[in-house]
């Protein structure tokens, strides 16, 4: 099955060059190129591509916000991954509450923009470990917890709540497996529940409402090594 791209970065140099590395891919098909968020919008509506390849600093309307209107009015599920060469902390916080499924700098090498694409399209998520470390210490810093999420967390099993918690911690589906000792394709489906009972988009707006609904505090685990 092919994947269909759109990419949009308003400097041309740039994003022809993200458009040739894709290109020699014969599993992904760029059908469009925009060149601000007002032409990334126009496009994604006209091509209804499986995943937006979208710059943060772009003219007329930036990343951002073009993100969030294009997710908030799509009716066949794109996935938008952010790419570009800033990344300070307010940037990440609000491409995720966008609803961005995947956050990398463009300094990645060029080899792996394909497979960035292609595990975003199959429903994953994907950010540079230093966003990662960043972005859980953006809750390390929160004091309150938002009330409405909290009470959200009644509409989960218990075996779902473990599961949302191993998410925030990072855990793939095969670790979630391991550490529940429950098959992957059981984790999926609980995974598939969780998103419907809570009205999420995907794995990254679960770890969001972990930490922000108090489910999970930064610091209560380690990760990495």
């Amino acid at each position: 099955m092919t994947i269909r791209v759109v990419v949009a970065d308003d400097q041309a140099l740039v994003r022809r060059g993200f458009v040739m590395i894709l290109r020699i891919h014969p599993d992904i098909e760029v059908v469009a190129e925009a060149g601000n968020g007002l032409e990334a919008v126009e496009a994604a509506h006209r091509h209804r591509p499986d995943v937006i390849l979208m710059d943060i600093r772009m003219p007329e309307m930036d990343g951002l916000e073009a993100t969030s209107r294009i997710l908030a009015e799509a009716d066949w599920g794109p996935k938008v991954l952010i790419l570009t060469t800033f990344d300070p902390d307010e940037y990440v916080y609000k491409a995720l509450r966008s609803g961005a499924s995947a956050f990398v700098l463009k300094d990645i090498p060029p080899e792996q923009l394909a497979t960035s694409v292609r595990t975003v399209a199959e429903g994953g998520t994907l950010l540079a470990p230093s966003i990662t470390r960043r972005f859980i210490d953006r809750f390390a810093q929160r004091r309150t917890v938002n009330a409405a999420l909290a009470a959200r967390l009644d509409r989960l099993t218990g075996r779902e709540r473990e599961i949302v918690i191993a998410v925030a911690w990072g855990a793939s589906n095969a670790e979630i497996a391991g550490q529940l000792v429950i098959g992957a394709a059981t984790v999926k489906s609980h995974v598939s529940s969780i998103l419907t009972k809570l009205g999420l988009r995907d794995r990254v707006q679960i770890v969001i409402f972990a930490y922000e609904s108090g489910l999970v505090e930064a610091g209560e685990h380690d990760v990495g090594h």
